[in-house]
C-alpha cells in the first residue's frame, strides 16, 4: 500500500496454498497458476471420470474436510454409524450425491478459493464487503496446444510483468514450485481424522500439481515431458523478456515442432495470448466443431488460433 507503506505480500502465499489445498479435496487438478500483486492465473483439469468412481464414504469424507456438514453426516462418518436407520443411510445417500457433483464443479471450487481468501483478508483488516473486483472469468482449452500455450502464458507472467528475471526464480508460479520439487521430492501429506475439526478445516494437506505424462499412461496427466516444458519456458522466457521483447530464438522448442505450433506467432503473442480468444482455446477444427454444436456461426479467436496453430486441412 503506497499510502500506509504496509506490504500485503504474505496473501500471494495465502492464495497459492488454498489453490493447492482444495485440489486435494476436489476432483480438479491444478497444471499451472500464477498469482501475481493483483490478480492469480490457474490453469485446472476437471476429473468427472474420477469423482463418478467415488463411493459415498470417500465423497462424504472428502466435503466434509471444507464442511462439516449436518449432524446426520457426522453421524455417518463416527463409530455411530452402524446404528443408523436405513431411511437415514438413504439420506447420506442424497447429500452424497450432491457433494459429488460439487465436488468437480469449477464454480465450488473457485468459490472455495475467492471466499476464503476475502475472508481472510477482511478479518485482517478488521472490515467486511466485497474483496475481489468481480467474477473470475474462465475459457476452455480444447487440446494439447491449447494447454500447453496456456501453461506457458500462466508460467511467464510474472516475466512478462518484469516481476522475475527467470522463470526458475519466479515466485507463487508452478513452473518455480516443479523445478524445487524435482530436486526435492515433496514430503508425504498428513493423515486427517475421519470428522475434521475446525482447525482440520483451515489447514487442509496440499496436493501434488497434475503431472508430466509424455507417455500418457494415466488419464489425469499433461501429455508433455517436463524437459520438453522447460525448454519451452526458458526459450519464450527469454523472447517475452522486457529488455528482449520479440527476440525469435534460432532454434525451435521441440515441443512446438511435435504440435505444429507456429513458433514466432506463439512467441509474439506469449504475453497476451488468452487475451485473443473468447471462451474456448483450441485448434482451428476444435473450434469449428464446437461452433457446429452450438449452433453458432463464429467463435471468437478463429484467426488467431489458425496463426498459431495451423489452418484447417
Amino acid at each position: 500500500d503506497h499510502i500506509t507503506g504496509q506490504s500485503f505480500e504474505h496473501r500471494r502465499d495465502w492464495i497459492e496454498q488454498r489453490i493447492l489445498q482444495l485440489a486435494g479435496v476436489f476432483t480438479i487438478d491444478v497444471a499451472a497458476y500464477a498469482v501475481m500483486h493483483n490478480h492469480y492465473h490457474i490453469v485446472l483439469r476437471v476429473d468427472n471420470e474420477r469423482v463418478a468412481n467415488l463411493s459415498t464414504e470417500e465423497v462424504i469424507t472428502r466435503w466434509s474436510q471444507l464442511y462439516r456438514g449436518p449432524l446426520i453426516i457426522r453421524r455417518y462418518l463416527s463409530d455411530k454409524r452402524s446404528e443408523m436407520s436405513q431411511g437415514e443411510l438413504i439420506q447420506v445417500d442424497k447429500l452424497a450425491d450432491e457433494y459429488r457433483k460439487r465436488l468437480c464443479d469449477l464454480s465450488w471450487f473457485m468459490k472455495n478459493l475467492n471466499e476464503f481468501i476475502s475472508r481472510k483478508a477482511n478479518a485482517e483488516e478488521h472490515t467486511r464487503g466485497h474483496f475481489w473486483e468481480s467474477r473470475y472469468k474462465c475459457q476452455a482449452l480444447l487440446d494439447e496446444p491449447a494447454l500447453l500455450a496456456a501453461m506457458a502464458y500462466v508460467d511467464l507472467n510474472p516475466v512478462r510483468a518484469a516481476m522475475s528475471d527467470t522463470p526458475e526464480t519466479s515466485d507463487h508460479t508452478t513452473i518455480k514450485r516443479r523445478v524445487e520439487q524435482s530436486q526435492s521430492p515433496p514430503p508425504e501429506p498428513p493423515k486427517k481424522p475421519a470428522i475434521p475439526t475446525d482447525t482440520d478445516i483451515l489447514n487442509l494437506p496440499e496436493a501434488p500439481l497434475l503431472p508430466f505424462d509424455p507417455t500418457e499412461t494415466f488419464t489425469a496427466g499433461i501429455p508433455f515431458a517436463f524437459a520438453d516444458y522447460l525448454e519451452l519456458i526458458d526459450t519464450v522466457g527469454r523472447a517475452v523478456h522486457p529488455k528482449k521483447r520479440g527476440f525469435i530464438p534460432e532454434t525451435t522448442p521441440t515441443i512446438l515442432q511435435r504440435l505444429n505450433i507456429n513458433t514466432e506467432a506463439f512467441i509474439h503473442n506469449a504475453d497476451q495470448f488468452l487475451r485473443r480468444f473468447g471462451t474456448t482455446v483450441g485448434h482451428p477444427a476444435k473450434l469449428i466443431d464446437l461452433a457446429a454444436s452450438r449452433n453458432v456461426r463464429y467463435l471468437r479467436g478463429m484467426a488467431k488460433s489458425r496463426a498459431l496453430f495451423g489452418k484447417v486441412a
